[in-house]
């Protein structure tokens, strides 16, 4: 039995006729950059994730991008965040003109340890940004404590996480801005890039939608520098359609994952907590063995697609060697990191295709060292 990571074919032909129709529209009215499409989204979205302005971008990159330039991080400042993360979390730090420190993780949620906060701000310090790392939200209120401690902002990149929740609430509420990404295979995946950041302030919202649109303030005026950065009208319209179906996806990933944790529970193989005070979305489903590529291999060999998210972390990249940190600098990081593995998870997922995961991973198990 082939089971493949992610299923996008199965979402589409389970919403075509609405996709279609809604694809359609955008080319009959030719509204393809801008419009009542991207505005219609825009307003859904900020209202799904719990805050009051969503600006849509052109990607999650863009996204982190324009929402650390809005809240005054630059030349000179510091942004706090983590190694065990995609590079866009620091490049769009590196690409504001800021630089960025590390903290090392927690060992049993995978995300920003808010002890480690207080000994790394320095005067230089301005913003913290946590990663929600495979779906779930880091430790939101102590970080801002420590945050509003010492007058910092708290810029979330929430690329796994949408329709996740803190505390019973969504995470848009929490930070000065929370930022998403919409790439195909995310749990809200447009057909193309795409991303947003939302937010509670009116002021970096407007800023914000200047700067992805050239710093327009209206047709060929241009009050600053800015950016081609917009979300265009067939990705939003494919957004808009998709949100409406977010939370029963959301419930069917957490429905798997609830089966893979019952059918793996009596296996030599650590899986990823889920904490009590929050909603967990399941983008990834992760495991951790000190095997994992041979456990890798054998998967594959029986047609069992699975990810590594991610092999490098951010200190040990070569984009980042200037920097000179050293193997062992995030021990917590770097041994999760080379031991976590994403078992095959999307909507769609069936039990008889995670009945033959589990059992694959039981049969390797067993022949392992």
């Amino acid at each position: 039995m082939r089971v493949p990571f992610v299923d996008l074919k199965a979402q589409y032909l389970s919403i075509k006729d609405e996709i279609d129709a809604a694809m359609q529209e955008v080319v009959e009215n030719t509204a393809f950059v801008g419009g009542k499409t991207v505005t219609g989204f825009e307003r859904a979205f900020a209202e799904f994730s719990g805050a009051k302005y969503c600006v849509g971008t052109s990607s999650g990159t863009s996204a982190l991008h324009i929402a650390l330039q809005v809240c005054g991080v630059g030349p000179g400042d510091e942004v706090i965040t983590v190694p065990n993360t995609f590079i866009a979390s620091t490049e769009a730090i590196s690409q504001s003109g800021a630089t960025f420190k590390l903290v090392d993780i927690d060992p049993e949620t995978f995300n920003m340890d808010p002890n480690a906060l207080e000994g790394a701000i320095t005067s230089r310090t301005k913003a913290l940004l946590p990663v929600h790392l495979y779906g779930q939200p880091a430790d939101l209120e102590p970080i801002l404590a420590i945050a509003e401690k010492h007058g910092l902002q708290v810029i979330a990149d929430a690329a796994q996480a949408h329709a996740s929740t803190y505390k019973g609430k969504p995470i848009g509420s929490y930070c000065r801005a929370s930022c998403f990404s919409f790439y195909p295979g995310k749990n809200l995946g447009a057909y193309g890039d795409a991303g947003a950041f939302v937010t509670d302030d009116e002021e970096i919202a407007v800023l914000g939608k200047s700067l992805i649109d050239h710093g327009r303030s209206e047709k060929y005026a241009h009050a600053v520098e800015g950016y081609n950065y917009r979300l265009d009208g067939l990705q939003a319209a494919v957004l808009r359609v998709k949100l409406g179906h977010l939370e029963h996806w959301t419930e069917s990933r957490r429905r798997a994952a609830a089966l893979y944790r019952e059918k793996l529970a009596s296996l030599p193989i650590e899986v990823a907590q889920e904490s009590a005070d929050r909603r967990h979305v399941y983008h990834l489903f992760s495991v951790f063995h000190d095997e994992r590529d041979r456990l890798r291999d054998e998967l594959a060999e029986k047609g069992i697609a699975s990810g590594i998210h991610y092999p490098v972390p951010i200190h040990l990249q070569k984009a980042y060697e200037a920097r000179n940190e050293k193997q062992g600098s995030y021990p917590v990081s770097e041994r999760a990191m080379k031991r976590q593995m994403s078992l095959p998870m999307f909507p769609e997922l069936t039990e008889e295709q995670i009945d033959h995961v589990v059992t694959t991973l039981t049969e390797a198990l067993a022949t392992g060292s």
